[in-house]
């Protein structure tokens, strides 16, 4: 039977020395694990924990009051604090959501040499998957609570993954659209709002790079060696996501001035055209409004043949100049 865990705890488990899963046990239990001195060490996740909780859980583990502070209250930035013989992670969570924005959490993780406590908070995946898997590599598991802070890590990078193509794909379809014919406004909302994301996006990637790097090198009390090269290949893949954001959040610059470049030519050609139309109508207003000045001795005025005339200077006018005016694009 299942220990009674609060609502909050989502797994309170053991582990052997060899990776094999113990049981769940209460957090009471959490002590007596860990004064066993066999290899053993406990995983536990939760939720968006009340104070009470996380005092509890800072007296059963002898974390830090500073990162228990920070994990009772999110929107920390992304870091990594060693405390004594612990460390405190903090990683951003990112899932896309409907109208392709992105939905910002934390998870905040205490890493010992035999627990690790996962803290989430705000909107992220559940990290169950990533414990059955780790559960299915029991040698792997067997190297400690680093590895099952590896697999944390690795999947809070493999969610970038996916927002990252998507956001490639939606930044092909604005492009396709700055270069249409007609002006959208919508588009260059979109592009703002896609810009946006992104910049939110490398805010949560690029401290991670720092973070991968110390375990990828220091804490060696903390961190097995076999696991080092797993948090580089995560620190790589962390490296990619944040490279291909500044790639993107570039082309948005470049594409943003483009289509106000594009725009503005749009607008001066729509001027041309106006001030050709224009012409044509200044040309005949003009003659026209040289004989409406009612001179009495006007001798064009008393000509048998002066309207007719008048009209085709007023005729051979207007057509040499509209030739003119499309031999140059302006019409």
């Amino acid at each position: 039977m299942e220990p009674s865990l609060p609502g909050c705890v989502v797994n309170c488990v053991a582990y052997d020395a060899q990776g094999g899963r113990l049981g769940d046990i209460t957090l009471d239990a959490i002590s007596d694990v860990l004064d066993a001195d066999d290899g053993s060490f406990v995983w536990v996740g939760l939720y968006e924990p009340d104070a009470a909780l996380l005092l509890k859980l800072q007296e059963e583990f002898g974390l830090h009051d500073l990162a228990i502070e920070d994990a009772q209250h999110a929107h920390q930035r992304p870091k990594i604090e060693a405390y004594g013989d612990s460390l405190f992670v903090v990683a951003h969570t990112a899932q896309a959501v409907d109208g392709g924005r992105i939905a910002f959490g934390e998870t905040h993780a205490f890493l010992g040499k035999r627990y690790l406590v996962t803290v989430r908070h705000g909107p992220s995946d559940s990290y169950a998957p990533v414990r059955n898997r780790a559960e299915r590599e029991p040698g792997l598991l067997a190297l400690g609570p680093s590895y099952a802070l590896y697999v944390v890590l690795d999947s809070v990078v493999d969610n970038y993954l996916p927002i990252v193509d998507e956001f490639r794909d939606t930044l092909g379809a604005l492009e396709q659209r700055v270069f249409a014919e007609e002006f959208d406004r919508r588009t260059v909302l979109r592009l703002y709002d896609l810009k946006r994301e992104l910049t939110r996006l490398r805010l949560a990637v690029a401290p991670l790079q720092d973070i991968l790097a110390q375990l990828t090198r220091l804490h060696g009390d903390l961190v097995h060696d076999d696991v080092r090269p797993y948090f580089r290949d995560v620190l790589d893949h962390a490296l990619r996501v944040n490279e291909a954001t500044d790639t993107m959040r570039e082309m948005l610059t470049a594409t943003l001035s483009v289509n106000l470049s594009m725009v503005t030519v749009a607008q001066g050609e729509i001027v041309k055209k106006l001030a050709g139309w224009a012409a044509l109508l200044a040309a005949p207003t003009l003659i026209t409004s040289w004989y409406g000045m009612n001179f009495e001795f006007m001798p064009e005025l008393h000509g048998r043949y002066s309207y007719w005339v008048l009209i085709g200077v007023v005729g051979a006018v207007v057509v040499g100049l509209y030739a003119y005016l499309r031999k140059v694009r302006w019409l």
